[in-house]
């Protein structure tokens, strides 16, 4: 098979699936490769039309001594910058661009301490000129926002944390 007809069948298996739905496995595919690697990528490219993921990570400079000894214990781990949040945490589908509100200079679809339902939608990701909504599977009250307005966001990001005990 060529690399012509590769790609168009590529294209063709990605339409049938939808724009959301082939955007989503490939940037699921881009977060497992990143996630297995030893360290962070120093770049990273998906395309949706003949389906590419390409990653790259930066060349190691050879040492040019070796240790003569090894160290006998390990450093302290660095503390993590943020800590996981507690409550329902909802999380980007997808690689792209987050909204808190429908459009430019409109009110945010939701503020810390407001009041949500299940199948709510709460914020938008911009991804590829798609506008793919954010939507909450649990009812309760908005405890944080985690992430700014026209923030780029990564695959399985947290967003936004809902306390699902809050009185309502």
């Amino acid at each position: 098979m060529t690399d012509a007809q590769q790609s168009s069948a590529w294209d063709g298996a990605l339409a049938e699936l939808g724009a959301r739905d082939a955007v989503a496995i490939l940037c699921r595919g881009l977060a497992d490769a990143v996630q297995a690697a030893p360290r962070p990528p120093s770049r990273a490219c998906l395309r949706l039309g003949g389906a590419s993921i390409e990653v790259e990570w930066p060349q190691l400079a050879e040492p040019t001594t070796m240790p003569t000894t090894m160290p006998t214990t390990m450093p302290p781990p660095a503390e993590e910058a943020a800590q996981e949040p507690t409550g329902h945490v909802v999380r980007a589908e997808l690689v792209g661009t987050f909204y808190r509100q429908p459009e430019p200079g409109a009110k945010p679809f939701v503020e810390v301490g407001d009041i949500v339902e299940p199948d709510q939608q709460v914020a938008i990701v911009e991804a590829m000129k798609l506008m793919n909504p954010v939507v909450v599977d649990v009812g309760g009250r908005v405890a944080k926002i985690l992430v700014d307005d026209a923030e780029g966001v990564e695959y399985d990001q947290p967003l936004i944390v809902i306390d699902q005990e809050a009185d309502e």
